[in-house]
């Protein structure tokens, strides 16, 4: 995959929730977000077992392939592979990303969370292909998502390292705009997605403040 690729795909990262998608499905929901734009998508079912990620990765799978998008699934380097993903995101407690490194076929992408400039230059040696920072904002979405950053916190991470850092935690589509405005690459969204009743149009909110951005 080339630099480029990613980079565009990235601008926005849409994470997969199906109960916040609910009563639609899944796929229905992702697959208004695709024809909104959305280039990336991150399976992330909490609570899924293996195999229920696996029947819900199958789906989104061949959707996102049709849209030339790509699918990464967060946490299950198992399940990842298995579904012949494009990658996967990684958290703290996950398997180490050199580990993921050693075992992943090329050109296999490897994400990893980090709210630390060190964590995230460390991360990066290690093999990450990008970096999901927060929580930049409260969010609801995520219980466990550790302290709030803010938008400082985010630029400090964004400008330690070279690959793309994306911004997670609490964000709306008026929010997108402040991050636009910093060294982050990109968002990532779960809830404004998700639940919003014209995903499609959600999407193109989100990716607007990042139009005139070009490669920056």
């Amino acid at each position: 995959m080339t630099d480029d690729r990613l980079r565009s795909a990235l601008r926005l990262l849409v994470v997969t929730d199906r109960r916040l998608a609910s009563p639609r499905s899944l796929t229905a929901v992702v697959g208004a977000a695709l024809s909104g734009g959305a280039r990336a998508v991150q399976l992330r079912n909490k609570g899924d077992s293996a195999r229920e990620l696996l029947a819900a990765g199958a789906d989104l799978r061949a959707l996102t392939r049709a849209a030339g998008a790509l699918l990464f699934v967060n946490d299950r380097l198992d399940v990842a592979l298995a579904l012949e993903a494009d990658g996967v995101h990684l958290g703290p407690d996950d398997l180490p990303v050199a580990a993921a490194r050693a075992v992943a076929p090329p050109p296999f992408l490897i994400g990893r969370s980090a709210d630390d400039a060190e964590v995230a230059r460390q991360a990066v040696v290690d093999g990450a292909d990008y970096i999901g920072c927060g929580t930049v904002y409260s969010t609801s979405t995520k219980p466990d998502a550790g302290e709030v950053i803010g938008l400082a916190g985010l630029g400090r991470v964004a400008r330690a390292v070279p690959v793309p850092v994306l911004a997670i935690g609490g964000i709306t589509i008026e929010r997108a705009g402040e991050v636009a405005r910093t060294a982050a690459f990109g968002i990532a969204v779960v809830g404004a997605v998700m639940s919003a009743p014209d995903p499609a149009r959600a999407v193109r909110g989100f990716l607007a403040p990042f139009a005139t951005r070009g490669g920056v």
